[in-house]
């Protein structure tokens, strides 16, 4: 299980966050053939790797987290599956990591065996399955390179079909990993959502639940289950039909969300997250599901939609069903439309499966109620009646989709350092958001919808309280504290009005004396060009920290603020080393002079206009990589130090970060001695 989890993570995790920057044709080739001799033959592969970079072995060690190179054959009674023979690999325990690295460089022969079971002629088809890294240890996605070979029967082979048949699953790995032979197709490895697809997941999920306690939604829960259990002629055949309901809920969200990524595809709506207008979009389309919600109109999908699907559903059995759990969706849209469309918003921002997740995550708590109450009758009985406070639900959520509304429009403004809304009106806005809705729950304001409150419950004024507790924790960040419960959310400290903070002392950086420079996150220093940065890197003495950032990069702006402040990481990023950052998302436009187009990998060209072009080719070339954060220490005559590179995926806490600084100024110490 270890090892599937980690086959899943890697390969989602390079599909979403690491694009396919060079050709996996420019880095490995193959050339395959038969070698046969009577009823035993071999697929030979003769593998070219070009210098710095590798594959990973066949057999790898326990708990290994790479991903094999393999051979996979498609099944076919003519002949049975073997193992896979390859030459001694390399093998060394990776420090960073603690996992045993075995893999393979340069020109090698893997082979895969197999017992040929026909006394004619055939071909033996499949893929030569790998995935390449460099020594940086950033990997290109898995790849398959497939392939069809003829091969001679064998005349005595006949006599051993039966036989053939039963070995066909055959187990090769000293891992216990299944080969390919009892397969049609070749192993597909399966992607595992990285951190935020469990985030949208577990999002989506607690959305579910809330849309379910909308007026919309909640109500339905009783007549439904009343229904199936009225209409099905014993127990058994009423959960049996809730069960189909519940699924038809989960298939007609799951549906949209396939749809979106469809169309999109897997990626290109997380490129847009950093455009202009995406996020101005998006900001209007939010604040209208907010206001929506406040009660101010309701978003209404067409009756005719609606009378056709509940029409449809009086037709009885598996397909009336269905078309029963569609009128539910098409009547509760005035509430759960919101909730979907931003969570599709969120979605878009990650890319690749995520809308597919966010609809599962969010239909499966949908589904959920319909299907245990149908089951356990019982236990409606225990529901709290309708009333004003599923109106409540609303009013709560809207609230919350408005402030997050803001968030888009202060990615836009980041994007093209409009400064119209820096971090204190931001702030402002949050604090005025969140003070209304705890005057709100509190019972001091009604809105439309909103029956009258005698009394509060518990529960509410619970909420009420945490929202006045949330309002006092953000007051201080008016005033340049740094706010790291919402890191990420808000802009950076040093997109404000006041950057080093209200009575802070501006001037306190041992680096402010060069008028290149820029306040930077945590009030340190940095420049934005990488030619001045390395110039005076040289002339202090000091390694050069390398920041490849974006404006409206949520993580960087965790790694900022979370990480670079902490004490230990301060000092040696402030005293010890020259930063510069440079924006791959920076509009600014480049001299005329300066616009080219540029090859960046074999056949793909990239147009440099824009400041932010020239610095996301530079990462692109120079480190094969496209992701921010992405960090790199630079040596006395501004070469790379051998400490590869860092990043909020694996360095995204103090301890990780520190050891890797450290790192680089002993490597610096030991260049600098070299000289």
């Amino acid at each position: 299980m270890k090892k599937i989890l980690a086959i899943l993570f890697v390969i989602l995790h390079q599909s979403l966050m690491y694009s396919q920057i060079i050709d996996h044709e420019n880095v490995v080739s193959v050339k395959f053939s038969i070698e046969q001799k009577e009823s035993e033959a071999f697929v030979v592969a003769k593998i070219n790797i070009i210098p710095g970079w590798h594959i990973n072995s066949n057999k790898l060690p326990n708990g290994s987290f790479a991903i094999p190179t393999e051979i996979n054959l498609t099944k076919n009674k003519s002949f049975t599956a073997k193992e896979t023979l390859e030459p001694k690999p390399i093998q060394f325990i990776e420090e960073d990591l603690g996992d045993m690295q075995s893999h393979h460089k340069g020109s090698i022969t893997m082979k895969r065996k197999f017992i040929i079971n026909s006394s004619t002629d055939f071909k033996v088809s499949g893929a030569f399955a790998f995935q390449v890294c460099d020594e940086a240890g950033k990997c290109l996605m898995p790849h398959e390179y497939p392939f069809s070979l003829n091969v001679k029967g064998y005349e005595l082979a006949a006599e051993k079909d039966s036989l053939a048949e039963k070995q066909a699953d055959t187990s090769s790995s000293d891992t216990g990993k299944k080969v390919s032979g009892d397969t049609t197709k070749p192993i597909k490895k399966v992607p595992e959502p990285k951190k935020s697809m469990w985030l949208i997941f577990i999002i989506s999920f607690l959305s579910g639940f809330a849309a379910l306690l909308t007026p919309c939604v909640f109500p339905m829960i009783p007549m439904t289950v009343s229904f199936f259990t009225k209409s099905s002629k014993s127990k058994t055949a009423g959960i049996r039909n809730a069960v189909f309901y519940g699924i038809s809920i989960i298939a007609i969200y799951v549906i949209l969300g396939t749809i979106v990524t469809t169309i999109f595809g897997p990626s290109a709506l997380n490129a847009l997250s950093t455009n202009v207008w995406f996020n101005i979009i998006f900001f209007i389309l939010l604040v209208v599901f907010a206001l929506s919600f406040l009660g101010a109109f309701e978003i209404m999908l067409p009756s005719t939609w609606q009378n056709k699907a509940n029409n449809a559903s009086y037709k009885g059995g598996i397909l009336g069903i269905f078309f029963m759990a569609l009128a539910l969706a098409l009547v509760s849209f005035s509430c759960t439309g919101p909730i979907v469309g931003t969570l599709l918003v969120e979605s878009a921002t990650i890319g690749g499966i995520a809308p597919f997740v966010g609809m599962f995550g969010f239909s499966l708590a949908l589904a959920l109620p319909f299907t245990l109450f149908a089951a356990f009758p019982g236990w409606m009985n225990s529901l709290p009646k309708s009333g004003g406070w599923l109106n409540t639900v609303k009013v709560f959520l809207g609230f919350l989709e408005l402030a997050l509304a803001f968030k888009f429009l202060s990615n836009a403004d980041l994007v093209v350092q409009g400064h119209f809304l820096e971090r204190e009106l931001f702030l402002a806005i949050w604090i005025g958001l969140f003070t209304v809705l705890t005057i709100y729950l509190f019972g001091f304001i009604r809105l439309p919808h909103d029956s009258p409150t005698e009394k509060l419950s518990v529960f509410r004024t619970m909420l009420a309280s945490t929202c006045l507790v949330f309002v006092i924790y953000l007051i201080p960040g008016m005033w340049g504290a740094p706010l790291k419960l919402i890191s990420g959310f808000p802009p950076p400290l040093s997109y404000s009005e006041s950057p080093t903070g209200i009575g802070s002392n501006q001037n306190s950086n041992s680096h402010t004396e060069n008028n290149d420079m820029h306040l930077g996150p945590q009030n340190i220093m940095v420049f934005h060009d990488l030619e001045k940065a390395e110039a005076y890197a040289k002339e202090v003495h000091k390694p050069l920290f390398v920041d490849f950032t974006g404006h409206a990069c949520v993580n960087c702006r965790k790694m900022e603020e979370k990480v670079w402040g902490e004490p230990g990481i301060l000092e040696i990023l402030r005293d010890k080393m020259v930063i510069v950052s440079l924006y791959v998302d920076e509009k600014t436009a480049l001299p005329a002079s300066e616009h080219k187009e540029l090859e960046y990998a074999p056949g793909k060209k990239m147009k440099i206009t824009q400041v932010g072009h020239k610095w996301s080719y530079l990462q692109t070339t120079r480190y094969k990589s496209n992701t921010q954060p992405y960090y790199r220490v630079l040596g006395p005559t501004n070469e790379d130090l051998d400490i590869g590179s860092a990043d909020y995926e694996h360095h995204g806490n103090a301890a990780d970060f520190k050891a890797w600084l450290d790192k680089g100024l002993l490597e610096y110490s030991k260049a600098e001695a070299n000289k």
